[in-house]
């Protein structure tokens, strides 16, 4: 098969994991709350079983990118994770008891840990300047999933039939129909994807940067060349084979150099601290956590401030997520064509922009709303407005900064650490905002505080947040 074939359908082999990872959350989270109670779990049982999601893939993630590094291969690594999704939501559809239920969020969560390796082979395969653009797609692809997954509740809500003993109702249907689904994905992958070959991504500068780094590792003075006297040039005298029987001695290709060994691991020279505690590098994941942090602790004080104010039931919860939904692609669209004129750091800035906009509105209008009404519920759309469009402008570009300031050959790694940082910041945001619901100037207030932090931090590290000119590690240029 032509090359770029391969490569068009690994990609979107990539693009149907996050469509259904995010068809998993929009049909998982609106039943399960009715599930546990079904099973007669405890209030708190909720946010056990939404961290638990969150806190097995924050585990797993660096565990996957850094065997991904060392063994270049991404495939095996998809395949092997998926296998937790389908026993994961398998456990989901059987839900004897409410551990049971706890424990399937537990290793489904496990799945999600592929993602590291993910951007990590993107990383690999796609051009500094092309990168936003891939990575906006892929996001994109995991939006449209949230959008079209509660398109599936509607037939499943009405699912009410049994499998011999294992009964299949509007609260376990999502399991087995997630399970399925998991399992096309597993045929999907063996047949259309390749663990694509890297492509050089980083100009000349890397092949000069791996060639020095090859030069040090040579001594300065070889073994033969001491045979000569100093200051003249030695040469080896040639290996004259001797003539037998009349016959030309045959001349054998001469033997291939030995690898060294510091090309077999990614991680040699590697340094946790040079490479994560750099300047650059805590801005960026400082933004990871604080967007992610504001993101769930809104999506947690959005449904009671509906119910309050407005009276919102399921339904018209639902088309306002849909409505979000449109409008984060319809984000992820412009951010794919601004980031093609202007640098990462610029559409950075304006998704800050937008998302201290937006806590300072909720913070004045949505505290204590004021007014009649309809300009309640115009004072609440214009806030959400504004916190959605600025999510995919943040989420687009610390990803693919993040790529390009890290080292090349550990991405695996530093994207299950990125991932880790975000996956804390979804198991603590819910937390924070579910105590609070009826304290929104203290909720609000923090969020506020830590926006302008990474805002104060990005502006005084704003030259930093630049493609590094080398690929090897921190520091390297250091030593």
């Amino acid at each position: 098969m032509d090359p770029q074939r391969r490569r068009k359908l690994t990609f979107s082999t990539i693009g149907l994991v996050f469509l259904l990872s995010g068809v998993e959350y929009a049909v998982i989270l609106p039943t399960i709350w009715r599930y546990l109670q079904t099973l007669g779990a405890p209030p708190y049982f909720l946010g056990l079983s939404l961290s638990a999601f969150s806190f097995s893939g924050l585990l797993c993630g660096p565990l996957f990118g850094l065997i991904s590094d060392r063994t270049r291969t991404t495939k095996k690594i998809i395949l092997f994770a998926n296998c937790f999704e389908i026993v994961g939501n398998f456990m989901y559809f059987l839900g004897y008891s409410k551990w049971l239920l706890l424990s399937s969020r537990l290793v489904a969560g496990i799945g999600i840990g592929a993602g590291s390796s993910i951007f990590g082979f993107l990383t690999r395969n796609t051009a500094p300047e092309d990168r936003s653009t891939i990575f906006a797609v892929v996001m994109a692809c995991r939006q449209a999933g949230l959008l079209i997954g509660p398109a599936f509740n509607i037939f499943l809500r009405l699912c009410d039939f049994q499998l011999g003993p294992l009964v299949v109702n509007k609260y376990t249907a999502p399991g087995i129909f997630m399970c399925l689904l998991w399992l096309l994905l597993q045929l999907v992958v063996l047949l259309m994807f390749w663990d694509v070959p890297s492509q050089p991504s980083r100009g000349p500068a890397k092949e000069e940067d791996e060639e020095e780094e090859e030069d040090e590792g040579r001594p300065l003075v070889q073994p033969h060349d001491l045979t000569g006297s100093y200051g003249t040039l030695s040469t080896p005298p040639p290996r004259v084979q001797p003539v037998t029987n009349g016959n030309l001695p045959q001349n054998s290709p001469p033997p291939s150099p030995p690898l060294e060994q510091g090309q077999s691991s990614p991680f040699r020279r590697f340094s946790v601290r040079r490479e994560f505690l750099r300047e650059e590098v805590v801005v960026l994941l400082t933004a990871q956590f604080i967007t992610l942090f504001n993101q769930t602790a809104l999506e947690t004080m959005v449904t009671p401030l509906t119910q309050k104010y407005f009276n919102f039931g399921e339904l018209e919860n639902s088309v306002m997520y849909c409505v979000c939904g449109v409008e984060v692609i319809a984000g992820f669209v412009l951010v794919r064509w601004l980031s093609r004129r202007v640098a990462e750091r610029v559409v950075l800035a304006v998704g800050l922009i937008l998302c201290n906009i937006s806590c300072v509105w909720c913070l004045i209008f949505l505290a204590n709303p004021q007014g009649g009404f309809p300009w309640q519920l115009a004072e609440f759309i214009i806030g959400v407005f504004l916190q959605v469009l600025g999510l995919p402008f943040v989420a687009v570009a610390q990803v693919s900064l993040f790529s390009k300031i890290t080292a090349e050959k550990t991405q695996g790694f530093s994207h299950g650490v990125r991932r880790s940082v975000g996956g804390l910041a979804t198991i603590l945001g819910p937390l924070w905002a579910g105590g609070l619901t009826s304290s929104l100037y203290v909720m609000l207030g923090v969020m506020m505080a830590l926006l302008a932090l990474l805002t104060i931090m990005m502006a005084f590290s704003y030259e930093r947040l630049v493609e590094r000119p080398t690929v090897e590690h921190a520091g390297d240029s250091e030593e």
